[in-house]
């Protein structure tokens, strides 16, 4: 990242600690801010909100590391999770998370070498009467077979290709 981005980052995070910074509770909902803004919560970002929290930065990084849902890393263009869900789990989801793995060559936390996605494991999406389910950048989709998991890709890709080439 260039300075000039770094700074831009810096100062957005330094926007949402002084708006979060006085309220009860203030770092759960300081780091969703921070991660709905930014995709991800610097790690260089904690000695920040741990003076700004009154906090040490291990009990800033320990929460960041507790919630699955928290990132640390510029995530893909898109966000893939699989539910790991029980009901998921007896409809088959295993083979479809080793499928996508295979077929991106990533693991979960992982992005894609090209950037265009990131692989993440979910607990749950509430839809276990449509097992196997996904969540494609916000978007849930049920009874995903391997071919249907290949489609939505393909097009998330494209939707990559198209951004910039634009």
């Amino acid at each position: 990242m260039s300075q000039n981005q770094l700074a831009q980052i810096h100062l957005k995070i330094t926007r949402h600690i002084e708006k979060h910074s006085q309220l009860p509770g203030a770092l759960l909902p300081l780091l969703h801010a921070i991660q709905d803004d930014l995709g991800f919560i610097p790690e260089d970002s904690y000695s920040l909100i741990s003076k700004a929290l009154n906090l040490s930065v291990a009990e800033v990084h320990g929460v960041v590391s507790f919630y699955h849902h928290f990132r640390t890393q510029v995530p893909g263009k898109h966000i893939l999770q699989v539910c790991r869900a029980e009901s998921c789990q007896a409809m088959g989801s295993e083979a479809l998370e080793q499928h996508i793995k295979s077929h991106l060559s990533v693991d979960f936390h992982e992005t894609t070498e090209d950037g265009a996605i990131t692989l993440e494991p979910v607990y749950c999406l509430g839809n276990c009467a449509c097992s196997p389910a996904v969540m494609l950048d916000g978007d849930v989709y049920g009874r995903v077979s391997a071919s249907k998991i290949d489609g939505l890709i393909a097009c998330a890709r494209e939707t990559v290709m198209n951004s910039e080439a634009a």
